[in-house]
């Protein structure tokens, strides 16, 4: 547990160094990004160009986003997004509250169904947002997978489980990116 606490810790200190960093590029950043809504405060986003690409999203349309989640998502989505964060099957079905067997007859189907493919989406978007605060795949997984002291011993992963656990996550990103360290 202690060691989990070091490397997030670790974590926050390489935050803290790129917004450092960041900071002393005065107005540097790009005249082009897009912003996610947290509570009333808005974070840019840099190098993102989909919100949600880590799932295959490949446009910012909303109408299209809310079509190809109403159709669902195809399994791709799935396991494209379980190989880019690097965790089990079993533990992103679990965190999207997918039972095995259910997750069995989705890839023999091809798809998932509406609530999966929302929820899907939202871990995707969140590992998305991580992604681009660390700027860094090795630094998000290592983030997104260990204890945080701020979601109270809970890994990211874990946590967004549920929508306002998934909420507190990206309030907790928006305060890394600001340089506020929970």
């Amino acid at each position: 547990m202690a060691e989990g606490y070091q490397m997030a810790h670790g974590s926050t200190k390489a935050v803290a160094e790129k917004t450092k960093s960041q900071s002393s590029g005065a107005g540097k950043r790009p005249t082009s990004f897009l912003k996610t809504r947290i509570g009333v405060r808005l974070i840019p986003y840099k190098h993102v160009k989909v919100i949600g690409q880590s799932v295959g999203l490949t446009s910012n349309n909303k109408a299209s986003i809310i079509k190809a989640l109403k159709s669902g998502l195809p399994i791709s989505s799935f396991e494209k997004l379980q190989k880019i964060m690097d965790v089990p099957a079993g533990e992103l079905a679990s965190t999207v509250n997918i039972a095995p067997r259910t997750l069995s007859r989705r890839k023999k189907q091809g798809k998932l169904q509406t609530d999966e493919s929302e929820r899907l989406l939202r871990i995707g978007r969140l590992f998305d947002m991580a992604l681009e605060l660390f700027e860094d795949k090795r630094l998000a997984r290592q983030w997104f997978k260990e204890p945080n002291k701020a979601l109270g011993g809970s890994s990211p992963l874990n946590y967004s489980d549920t929508e306002p656990g998934a909420k507190e996550v990206e309030m907790l990103i928006g305060r890394l990116e600001h340089g506020v360290f929970s």
